[in-house]
C-alpha cells in the first residue's frame, strides 16, 4: 500500500529534474540523490527514480545526436554563403540580403525540432509528476532503459 510520503518522494524525483535551470547537471543530480536515498524503502519510488533518470539520459543522448547533425549545416552555411548579408558601411548605408542557402533551412528545421523536443520534455516531466502524485506508475515515451 502506498502512503503519501512515497508519492511525494516519487513526485519530487520527477520535479527535481527542473533543478537544471538553477544548478548545472541538476536534472541528473537531483533525481539520483532522491532515488538512491529512497529506492530500498519503496518499489514505487524505485520505479519512478529509474524512469526519471533513464528519461534524462535518453534526452541527453538525443540532444547530442541532434546537435551533431545540425551543427554542420550551420557551419557549412556560414562558409558557403559569406555574401548572405552585404553591409557596406555607414557612408552609403547599403544592406544586401541575398538568397539563403538550403542548408540554413535544414539547420533551422533541426533547431525547431530541438525546441519542440524541449517543450515535449517539459510536458512529459509534468505528466509523470502528476501520475506519481496520484500513485500511478508512468513510463516516459521514447526512453531507453539504461537502468533496469
Amino acid at each position: 500500500m502506498l502512503d503519501s510520503h512515497q508519492k511525494k518522494i516519487a513526485t519530487f524525483i520527477h520535479l527535481s529534474t527542473f533543478s537544471r535551470f538553477i544548478i548545472p547537471l541538476g536534472n541528473f543530480i537531483g533525481p539520483i540523490i532522491l532515488w538512491v536515498s529512497n529506492k530500498e524503502k519503496s518499489e514505487f519510488v524505485d520505479a519512478h527514480g529509474k524512469q526519471a533518470i533513464n528519461f534524462q539520459i535518453s534526452i541527453l543522448l538525443y540532444a547530442i545526436i541532434l546537435g551533431t547533425i545540425s551543427i554542420p549545416f550551420f557551419v557549412f552555411n556560414i562558409f558557403n554563403g559569406m555574401d548572405f548579408i552585404d553591409f557596406n558601411g555607414f557612408e552609403s548605408f547599403h544592406i544586401n540580403i541575398g538568397k539563403p542557402s538550403p542548408l540554413l533551412y535544414i539547420g533551422g528545421a533541426l533547431g525547431g525540432l530541438a525546441v519542440l523536443g524541449f517543450i515535449l520534455e517539459l510536458v512529459f516531466i509534468i505528466k509523470a509528476s502528476l501520475k506519481a502524485r496520484d500513485g500511478e506508475l508512468y513510463e516516459y515515451p521514447l526512453t531507453i532503459n539504461f537502468i533496469k
